[in-house]
């Protein structure tokens, strides 16, 4: 029945500059605009229509949500970091350890480091990885995650 989530939505204080945000620093494009109730659509990158965010003007009560972006995970190891703080964009593990090494939640297992939009949105860069799930391990760096993979 279910196959995956199509679409999430967040609050944004400014909708014009989000869609900048959006579109210019994480390249989304924008699929529909709707002036009046003040929301924007964007297709991920590439526009293949499978997921999409929605934006959501809010000037009153803005609450702050939390989405992944799936990506590749030589994407996260080799070059995320940097690409974050190109943008101005402070890069934190789950951990928030003040380092910024992606972090593998063992239970999945998948790697992940995270970054706020200009409205606070939590969002996380997520690749999933190879291996067997082993929750008992808790959250791991990636070398600690590959380490226990010799074993």
């Amino acid at each position: 029945m279910i196959k995956g989530i199509y679409e999430t939505h967040v609050q944004v204080s400014n909708l014009e500059e989000a869609i900048l945000f959006y579109t210019t620093v994480l390249k989304l494009e924008v699929a529909y605009l709707d002036e009046g109730r003040r929301i924007a659509f964007l297709f991920m990158p590439g526009n293949d229509k499978t997921s999409m965010l929605g934006l959501w003007e809010e000037t009153v009560n803005l609450q702050r949500r939390h989405f992944a972006f799936h990506c590749d995970r030589d994407f996260i190891l080799d070059h995320a970091v940097g690409f974050l703080q190109e943008h101005n964009l402070q890069p934190y593990n789950f951990l928030k350890d003040g380092t910024t090494a992606p972090m593998v939640f063992c239970w999945m297992p998948a790697l992940a480091i995270y970054f706020n939009d200009p409205d606070g949105n939590q969002l996380e860069f997520l690749a999933m990885l190879d291996g067997e799930s082993q929750p008992h391990l808790g959250v791991l760096s990636y070398a600690d995650w590959v380490k226990q993979q010799m074993k």
